[in-house]
C-alpha cells in the first residue's frame, strides 16, 4: 500500500506517538521510513537582541545549538527504530515554515504517506496557536496520518 512514508516530528512527547505509529506502520508494509525534523532560522531581530545581549556570534551559537539538539533527537529516534528493527532515513531542515518544508521534502523524496502529531485544538485556540498539522493537511494531495 505504501512503499514510502514520511514522518514529520518536533521531539516533543506528541511527535513520539506519530514516531511509532510511523515505525510501526513502515516495518508491517515493509515500507521505506524518512523521519524529518524542520527548524526555524534565527531571524534578524532574535541575532540582534542576542548581540545586544553581549552574545557574540549569534548565528554561530544557534546553529551550535541545533546541532546538539539534532543529535539528542535524532539519538532517540534511531533508538526506537532499532527496537523496531527497521533502518530510518534521518534528516533536518531549516525552514521559515516547517510545514510548507514537510509538503516540499514529502514531495521531492516522492513519500506517499505523511504521518504526523496534532494536539487537535480547535476554533481560536487553533488559529492563536497555529498548526503545522493543519498546514500540511491544506497544501498537500499526499496521504496524512494524524496522530493524537
Amino acid at each position: 500500500m505504501y512503499k514510502h512514508i514520511l514522518v514529520a516530528t518536533d521531539g516533543s512527547e506528541l511527535a513520539l506517538k506519530g514516531l511509532e505509529h510511523g515505525l510501526t506502520l513502515a516495518k508491517r508494509l515493509d515500507a521505506k521510513i524518512t523521519i524529518l525534523t524542520v527548524s526555524e532560522p534565527l531571524h534578524p531581530r532574535e541575532a540582534r537582541a542576542a548581540q545586544q545581549a553581549g552574545i557574540s556570534n549569534a548565528a554561530t551559537r544557534y546553529d551550535q545549538q541545533i546541532d546538539s539538539l539534532m543529535k539528542e533527537r535524532f539519538a532517540v529516534i534511531e533508538e526506537r527504530a532499532r527496537e523496531h528493527d527497521i533502518a530510518v532515513d534521518l534528516t533536518h531542515e531549516i525552514d521559515d515554515v516547517p510545514a510548507e518544508a514537510i509538503v516540499r521534502f514529502a514531495k521531492l523524496k516522492d513519500c506517499d504517506l505523511i504521518v504526523m502529531s496534532s494536539h487537535g485544538r480547535r476554533g481560536i485556540q487553533k488559529m492563536l496557536i497555529g498548526s503545522q498539522t493543519s498546514e500540511v493537511l491544506v497544501k498537500t494531495a499526499i496521504p496524512v496520518l494524524v496522530v493524537r
